[in-house]
């Protein structure tokens, strides 16, 4: 199965995985689900540390290659069709990182792990993460 992955769900997989339920690490854990990840991810992941609300033990280029290399991840593109999609999704949710991710999983018909329950007002498929 392959299965989009938001950004909290990777942060909790790389360093905290006890936050994650434990059909998710299964879940994660299974080497015959594809894992992809959102090139919104490292952006939403970069933002956050320059405007201070996230901390990372070493610089963000070197954060996400060595985890990406580590957690088996699909690069998930942002394509234009991605972006129009986000713009067009209503607005029950604000955050650009997060509708970029919505509208990937719907353009690519693939379910998303996520503890937000935001996604559940869109028509996505969502895989709780705890």
């Amino acid at each position: 199965m392959k299965l989009l992955l938001d950004t909290q769900i990777w942060l909790w997989m790389t360093g905290a995985p006890a936050m994650l339920s434990a059909r998710s690490r299964k879940m994660l854990q299974d080497g015959d689900n594809q894992l992809l990840l959102s090139a919104a991810t490292p952006w939403e992941i970069a933002i956050k540390v320059a405007v201070g609300k996230l901390r990372l033990p070493c610089e963000v280029e070197e954060f996400y290659t060595t985890r990406a290399a580590t957690t088996r991840i699909t690069p998930l593109e942002i394509t234009a069709l991605h972006a129009i999609e986000s713009a067009r999704l209503p607005l029950h949710h604000r955050d650009p990182f997060d509708r970029v991710i919505i509208a990937q999983a719907r353009i690519e018909s693939v379910p998303v792990m996520t503890v937000d329950r935001a996604f559940a007002a869109y028509e996505v498929e969502t895989v709780a993460g705890r």
